[in-house]
């Protein structure tokens, strides 16, 4: 099994939709201290929301139905997301919903730790794994890459 090294230093992405936005903008301000020992990425909208509420610096990308939630996940693929904390809302259809499921399978698929709600969230803010080194297990792929159509 390949491994991948969680440095004490990581990077965390924030994602949430509509009508979860608050409550993603209230639990970084509760925790807005933890948050702040991090590199921060967010896409678009929550970003913006992040650094003028909570004056927190955030890498911005592309609003989530304009590809952001895309770019987040090609950057969990290459290595570069260490934390996903992605409120999203199960009460409402999202016109890019199937980028929605791609990017909580992609997370799976890269074994990081992702929260979609706000007590898995504390969970994870709170593990001292947050702010030490961890080393997480990746599945061999390489069988599924080297197969033969």
């Amino acid at each position: 099994m390949t491994q991948k090294k969680l440095e004490a230093n990581k990077t965390i992405a924030l994602v949430a939709h509509d009508h979860r936005k608050d409550d993603l903008i209230k639990w970084a301000a509760t925790n807005k201290e933890a948050l702040a020992q991090h590199n921060l990425m967010a896409t678009g909208t929550t970003g913006r929301l992040i650094e003028e509420q909570l004056n927190l610096p955030v890498r911005k990308l592309l609003s989530g139905p304009l590809g952001g939630d895309q770019q987040i996940g090609a950057l969990i693929a290459q290595g570069e997301i260490d934390v996903l904390i992605f409120f999203w809302d199960p009460m409402e259809a999202q016109p890019h919903d199937p980028d929605v499921k791609a990017l909580l399978r992609v997370g799976i698929v890269w074994n990081i730790p992702m929260a979609c709600d706000v007590a898995t969230a504390d969970f994870l803010i709170s593990s001292p794994y947050m702010n030490g080194i961890y080393t997480a297990a990746l599945t061999d792929y390489d069988e599924y890459k080297n197969r033969k159509l």
